[in-house]
């Protein structure tokens, strides 16, 4: 039963696509207006909307929100591979991200199904990294992998932003997998055992008393997947104009802070435990030890 909950936190590392993905800025400014009271009125108490989706073995999630950084920061902070590693090694499962550039631009991610599992058990993933679109007004990044863990297939994930004025940018961030077979199965077993009674971000009722009641099953597994892998990137963001030497314990801090607003879907390590284990990293591979140094 374990096993079945820390497998799935694994394959919730790499996400889920978007049902719209807008393709440019005139598109992505109109996905902005269509959800202009969703981000006004957003149950998380600032500018932010969560999809999902689940059809037969295709799994899709996505955010949208308006966060208050230049979109020309935000285009320099992720128009490159290393980039991304920068904010996907805060994932308490991801042992190592490194970045390369033989025959272009590719992301590989370490992830163990338990955070507290050596380097050497970790499931490697490779992604292919483009920037279709990188306008003064617009930018589009893709990364795909046909294989991931335990049977997974067919990752995607997108980023696109666009400006909304000289100091906030809209961000749309997006995934999607297909799971069959043992992956398959293993989620069924997830859903009806330590999964079970864990949830999303949806409403998809109200009780009596008028308390909300959020979507479970499949659909629960997307959201906490999109949210946690948005929280990464707003820490990474948050943190960019930290000094150096600082930066990797502060976007630390404010990941797993991110997760604590959401104790319910979200809290499963404590503060203590989660910076033990990804300390304990810190000089296992090089991006570690440059970045915890300063350089």
């Amino acid at each position: 039963m374990h096993a079945c909950r820390s497998t799935f936190l694994a394959l919730s590392l790499f996400g889920l696509a978007t049902p719209v993905e807008a393709q440019d800025a005139e598109a992505l400014r109109s996905r902005h207006a269509a959800l202009r009271e969703q981000l006004a009125e957003s149950p998380f108490g600032r500018p932010l909307h969560v999809e999902s989706s689940e059809i037969r073995s295709s799994h899709k999630g996505a955010i949208y929100a308006i966060v208050d950084e230049p979109f020309k920061r935000v285009g320099e902070a992720l128009g490159r591979a290393a980039q991304w590693c920068d904010f996907l090694i805060l994932q308490a499962n991801v042992k190592n991200c490194e970045a390369s550039n033989a025959g272009g631009e590719a992301l590989s991610l370490f992830v163990v199904r338990e955070p507290t599992d050596p380097p050497e058990q970790a499931y490697r993933t490779d992604f292919a990294y483009a920037v279709p679109s990188s306008n003064p007004d617009y930018l589009n990044v893709a990364l795909g992998a046909k294989e991931g863990p335990f049977g997974t297939t067919d990752y995607r994930i997108r980023l696109e932003a666009t400006p909304l004025d000289a100091e906030r940018t809209f961000l749309h961030l997006a995934y999607s997998y297909t799971v069959r077979g043992t992956a398959r199965m293993g989620m069924q077993m997830y859903l009806a055992t330590s999964g079970r009674d864990k949830v999303g971000f949806s409403v998809v009722d109200r009780t009596p008393e008028g308390r909300p009641v959020y979507v479970g099953g499949v659909r629960g597994v997307v959201e906490r997947t999109t949210m946690r892998n948005y929280l990464a990137l707003e820490a990474y963001l948050g943190t960019l104009e930290t000094p150096a030497a600082e930066r990797m314990e502060r976007r630390l801090r404010a990941f797993h802070a991110g997760l604590e607003r959401y104790p319910r879907q979200l809290r499963e390590l404590g503060l203590d435990e989660y910076l033990e284990i990804k300390r304990s990293g810190k000089d296992e591979f090089s991006w570690t030890r440059s970045d915890w140094a300063g350089k």
